[in-house]
């Protein structure tokens, strides 16, 4: 397998002024196509950093993606530096100049003077076309090693990868197998106590584990040949069975799986919060499909009257909440938030089988957004399991329940 690195160029790369994306979305592509990247790195615009990381990488490696630094501007360095990482002058590509002249012709324009920078190319080198920009690509060897020098500009960048980069080096790699990667999205484990639980798990040949961790879900990344998909489902159904109650959703966001279940079942939904602040409307009506089937939306201030006021009982008051949400806003479904005192919230469900609460304390101090976050979760997941028909209060790892009710439709007549 091919030792291959990705070289980001820029100042405001490396300052953070910008998020670099296109090396996120290369090393995803390039695993699925079977190339895995060994290294990423990142060098500002100063000449004498970039030659040394050129050179480095060039001893080290077999391929290395340069992304960046083919402007039209002083700071852009990159083809006069791989020219002297390589000892070669740079040298006019007319061909590359006169798609220069046209492009600003068929735009009825002058091609500027600077734009003649970006004709000149190391001498050996070869161009890789850029049929929506002006800056051409171009590939190169540097002591042994092949050299992909790509725009910055994302769109660009990844037309190019796409149709022309991945397709060389397949050709240049014949024996590269595809890889897929398959996610399980789970609510309310931790990484440590995930890796207990499938450390026995004995996989296949060539399939390996990862995960990904972010408040409030843990992701289980399944990594295997994209060509033996019957393989790949069973162990992923093994992995399912064996995390079961926390399992929100696979190959899907929590979110996405809840708009499909709402999209099936097309209940009218009324959410009223009140600890949420409106971060729980606001994420669901993020999915349109979602979206499509809300109602109204109460947000529920320190002085607001509600039902909260008028009952002492936490759990009771927030399932009072659910309740008035759905018969004033005659929904279907209602989905409530109750306030957050001492560690501790409550969330109630109403719908027409019945309403079902539970009481929940933090085991740890979070921010006030992350507050918001993990409670507005729970209630999510309280919607997508009504929605499932799965059993309503699952065991969370990092919440204690204090609490937790059903009242059938009967008892509540």
């Amino acid at each position: 397998m091919p030792k291959i690195a990705m070289l980001s160029t820029g100042e405001e790369v490396l300052y953070g002024d910008i998020v670099d994306t296109n090396a996120a979305w290369l090393s995803r592509v390039f695993y699925e196509h079977g190339f895995s990247m060994y290294k990423r790195s990142t060098v500002g615009d100063q000449r004498a950093s970039l030659l040394q990381e050129l050179v480095m990488l060039s001893l080290n490696l077999d391929v290395v993606i340069v992304n960046g630094g083919l402007g039209p501007t002083s700071d852009d360095l990159s083809a006069e530096v791989a020219a002297e990482a390589a000892d070669e002058p740079l040298v006019l590509n007319q061909g590359w100049l006169d798609n220069l002249k046209s492009f600003y012709a068929k735009r009825g324009k002058l091609m500027p003077e600077s734009n003649i920078k970006q004709a000149m190319l190391p001498a050996n080198a070869s161009v890789v076309d850029n049929p929506i920009g002006t800056a051409c690509g171009f590939k190169m060897m540097i002591n042994d090693c092949l050299f992909y020098f790509t725009p910055g500009v994302p769109s660009e960048f990844k037309k190019m990868t796409i149709e022309q980069i991945i397709p060389d080096l397949k050709a240049q790699f014949p024996n590269q197998q595809g890889r897929v990667c398959r996610r399980i999205y789970t609510f309310g484990l931790s990484e440590s106590g995930i890796a207990d639980t499938l450390s026995n798990l004995q996989l296949p040949a060539d399939y390996e584990l990862g995960y990904r961790s972010y408040l409030p879900f843990i992701e289980v990344k399944l990594f295997g040949p994209s060509d033996d998909l019957e393989t790949g489902a069973r162990v992923l159904a093994m992995i399912e069975k064996l995390l079961h109650s926390n399992v929100v959703s696979v190959d899907e966001p929590m979110l996405e799986r809840i708009g499909h279940l709402v999209e099936v079942h097309k209940p009218t939904i009324a959410i009223s919060e009140h600890s949420t602040k409106g971060c729980l409307a606001s994420w669901l009506q993020d999915s349109e499909k979602v979206s499509q089937c809300c109602g109204a939306t109460w947000i529920l201030g320190s002085k607001t009257a509600s039902p909260l006021d008028r009952d002492s009982e936490q759990l009771g008051a927030t399932l009072a909440l659910a309740g008035a949400t759905k018969g004033n806003c005659s929904a279907d479904i209602a989905i409530s938030t109750g306030k957050l005192e001492n560690e501790q919230f409550s969330v109630a469900i109403s719908t027409p089988k019945g309403e079902w609460g539970q009481t929940l304390k933090l085991q740890r101090s979070y921010n006030e957004k992350s507050v918001k976050t993990v409670i507005s979760t729970v209630a999510g997941d309280m919607l997508r399991r009504y929605l499932d028909n799965q059993p309503m209060f699952p065991d969370y790892g990092f919440l204690t329940r204090t609490q937790d009710i059903f009242l059938p439709l009967e008892k509540l007549s």
